[in-house]
C-alpha cells in the first residue's frame, strides 16, 4: 500500500489535452445509383462526422431545388447525432434535383451536397442549331487556311527529360479583327527516331503558364499543350495573375454581342491551327490524332473534334460552354453562366448575345462529333452543371462512353484520371506508364 501511495505522489499530474479535427458533413440520396424516374420522390440523408463518430448539437441549413436555381425548400433545424433524413420532393421531367447542406462549428462553415438524377439520358438542349452554323465555321476555317502556320520554336531544355524534347511554340492564327494574331503552346516530342501519334491538350478556364506533357512524350506521343489567350505560355506567374485581374478578366464574354468578334472565335480556330502544326511534324505517324481537356478544355475538345476531321478521338472532362441558354428556359445552363442573371451588371440577356451563343455552344458542336470519345463528370458539379453536360452528350452521334464519378464536383479523382489516361493510351496505342 505504501508503495502505491508513493507512486501516486511521485507521478506527474495528468494534463488536459486539447482536441481538434475536421468535421465531415455528408449528404446522400436514398438510392445508391442516385437515379430516379420523373415523379419518384427523393429522400436526402444529412450527417456530420468527426473523428469517425457522429457529431451532436449542431444546427443544419438545407436547401433543395433544381440545380443552380433558387431552392424550393430552405430550412434550418437541429441535426441529431444519428443524422437527418429529409423529403426532397421530385422532378416532373428529366433533370437534376440538388440538396445543399451547411453547418457551423467553431466559427467555421462546412458545406456538402448531393444531386439526384432524373432520367438524364433524356435531357435535350435548349440551344437552337442555326441553319448557317456549318457555313459560318467553314468560312472561319477558310480564313485560317489562308494564313501560313509560321511556326516559331524555342527549345525548352529544362522542361524536357531523358526521352523527350520540349519547345515553346508560336503559331500564326486569325485575329479578332483583320490582322492575324498568335497562338502559343508547349510542344513535347519523343527524342527517339520514329513515327508517333499526336495529342492536343487544351486548357481549362483561366490565365496561366504551361509546362507541356513531357512524361507522355517520353512514352511515345507527340504532345502540344496550348494556351488560348494569344500570349506566350512560359512567362512568370505574376504576369498571368495581372492579366487575369485586369485585361483578361471576364474574357469569356468579350465580344458576345457579335458572332464575328466573340472571344472564342479566335480560340476555336486556334485549336484547328494547333492541329495544323501537329500534323505537319515530320515524326507524326499520319494517322493518330486525339484531343483532351477538362472544363473549358472539355468544351474545346468537343469543338475541335467537330471542326477538324483529322481528329480521330477525344477525352473530355466536365465540358463547359454547353447549353448556356438553359437559364432562359428555367433550368441550369453551362459555364460561364452568362444568362443566369436576368438583370444587373452581369446580365447578358440581349437578343444579339443570345444569338451569338448558338454558334459557340458546345451542344451544336456535339451534334457534329462522329469520332469515338470518352466523357467523364460527376453529378455534384456546380461549375458545369450535369444538366448542361448531358444536353451535349445526348446529341453526340459518334461512338461515346460516359465515365461517371458521381460524388465529384468540378474536380476529378485519381481513379477517374487513371481510367481516362488508360483510354487515351489504348486509343493512341501507347504503352502505359511504368510504376
Amino acid at each position: 500500500m505504501l508503495r502505491l501511495i508513493l507512486l501516486t505522489l511521485l507521478s506527474p499530474p495528468l494534463l488536459a489535452q486539447d482536441r481538434i479535427g475536421t468535421l465531415q458533413l455528408r449528404v446522400s440520396t436514398d438510392r445508391p445509383d442516385w437515379r430516379y424516374a420523373p415523379g419518384q420522390p427523393v429522400r436526402f440523408r444529412i450527417v456530420a462526422i468527426q473523428d469517425g463518430h457522429p457529431v451532436a448539437g449542431l444546427k443544419v441549413t438545407y436547401r433543395i431545388g433544381p440545380e443552380m436555381l433558387p431552392p424550393k425548400v430552405d430550412q434550418t433545424v437541429d441535426l441529431p447525432a444519428e443524422g437527418l433524413t429529409v423529403d426532397g420532393g421530385t422532378l416532373a421531367e428529366p433533370g437534376f434535383l440538388r440538396c445543399i447542406a451547411t453547418v457551423e462549428k467553431n466559427g467555421k462553415t462546412y458545406r456538402a451536397l448531393s444531386t439526384a438524377a432524373f432520367t438524364p439520358e433524356r435531357i435535350q438542349p435548349t440551344q437552337p442549331d442555326p441553319a448557317d452554323f456549318d457555313q459560318f465555321w467553314a468560312a472561319g476555317k477558310a480564313a485560317l487556311a489562308k494564313l501560313p502556320i509560321d511556326a516559331k520554336l524555342t527549345p525548352l531544355p529544362e522542361y524536357g527529360n531523358a526521352a523527350a524534347d520540349c519547345y515553346h511554340v508560336s503559331l500564326q492564327n486569325v485575329g479578332p479583327g483583320a490582322a492575324p494574331s498568335r497562338f502559343y503552346g508547349v510542344l513535347c516530342e519523343p527524342k527517339a527516331p520514329g513515327k508517333y501519334p499526336a495529342l492536343l491538350s487544351v486548357p481549362g478556364a483561366g490565365v496561366r503558364p504551361y509546362r507541356g506533357l513531357a512524361e507522355m512524350a517520353a512514352r511515345g506521343v507527340i504532345t502540344f499543350q496550348v494556351g488560348i489567350h494569344g500570349i506566350p505560355v512560359t512567362m512568370d506567374q505574376s504576369v498571368y495573375d495581372s492579366l487575369a485581374a485586369g485585361a483578361l478578366n471576364g474574357y469569356n464574354t468579350f465580344g458576345l454581342d457579335n458572332r464575328d468578334r466573340y472571344y472564342y472565335r479566335r480560340v476555336y480556330l486556334g485549336c484547328v491551327r494547333s492541329n495544323d502544326f501537329l500534323t505537319s511534324r515530320p515524326n507524326w505517324n499520319r494517322t493518330d490524332l486525339a484531343v483532351t481537356g477538362g472544363s473549358q478544355g472539355g468544351a474545346l475538345s468537343i469543338v475541335t473534334a467537330a471542326l477538324d476531321p483529322r481528329v480521330r478521338g477525344l477525352a473530355a472532362y466536365y465540358p463547359a460552354l454547353a447549353d448556356v441558354t438553359g437559364y432562359l428556359h428555367n433550368r441550369a445552363g453551362g459555364w460561364p453562366h452568362m444568362f443566369r442573371a436576368a438583370e444587373g451588371p452581369l446580365a447578358h440577356r440581349s437578343p444579339d448575345k443570345i444569338a451569338t451563343t448558338a454558334y459557340y455552344d458546345v451542344v451544336n458542336f456535339a451534334r457534329r462529333v462522329k469520332v469515338p470519345g470518352l466523357y467523364s463528370w460527376g453529378f455534384n458539379d456546380e461549375t458545369c452543371p450535369p444538366t448542361s453536360m448531358y444536353a451535349a452528350y445526348n446529341v453526340i452521334p459518334g461512338q461515346k462512353n460516359l465515365l461517371l464519378a458521381l460524388e465529384t464536383g468540378h474536380n476529378n479523382i485519381p481513379e477517374q484520371v487513371a481510367e481516362v489516361q488508360s483510354w487515351l493510351q489504348r486509343f493512341l496505342k501507347v504503352a502505359p506508364a511504368q510504376n
